[in-house]
């Protein structure tokens, strides 16, 4: 089952996988504050496509989203496994544009708030943003942190659970493969 790679603007796809440039939709130039809304990829792959479709990097996740192949006769397990996938993938998403959104914005604000202690504007004499240096960043960064450390833990706790249930479905899918080729060929014998 596993499909030729091809070279997609210089890049080689890994084996059933190959890298494309689609549009994400329902992305708004002024989204800054609030929970990001996780946005279904309308595009479908070509009937004839046989791998599953990369996407770039969503620009609030940072993670690649993935349009997963569905085999023509794709049997209940390989279904549920698909799902688990894509429900793995969106919950990332969420978490991810979320989390990363927030530390954005709070960033923002202990930025502008440690200026204002030192007695400095957002921007000095030429109009350019100031910045911190690195050993002032380091107080916002362990306090960030530190108060998302549960959150962090849950994050991870869940992932582990979630990975380690693709994995053994994965392996039942190539057993249940396996199991039926043998099956198959052992009654191509017989007749």
């Amino acid at each position: 089952m596993a499909g030729a790679c091809r070279r997609v603007n210089g890049v080689v796809g890994v084996t059933r996988t190959v890298l494309f440039h689609f549009i994400r939709h329902g992305h708004s130039e002024g989204a800054v504050s609030g929970a990001v809304q996780v946005k279904t990829v309308n595009f479908c792959p070509p009937s004839s496509s046989i791998c599953d479709w990369i996407g770039p990097p969503d620009r609030y996740s940072n993670l690649r989203p993935i349009c997963y192949f569905i085999p023509k006769h794709e049997s209940v397990l390989e279904r549920k496994l698909r799902e688990l996938r894509q429900d793995t993938q969106d919950w990332n998403q969420r978490f991810w544009a979320n989390q990363n959104l927030t530390f954005t914005k709070d960033k923002e604000e202990f930025i502008i708030s440690k200026l204002k202690s030192l007695g400095l504007g957002e921007r000095d004499e030429e109009g350019r943003k100031r910045t911190l240096n690195a050993e002032e960043m380091a107080d916002f960064y362990k306090d960030f942190l530190a108060k998302n450390f549960e959150k962090h833990s849950q994050y991870n706790r869940e992932w582990y659970k979630r990975n380690f249930t693709i994995t053994f479905m994965m392996g039942q899918v190539v057993l249940q493969r396996t199991w039926k080729k043998l099956f198959w060929k052992n009654a191509k014998k017989v007749h």
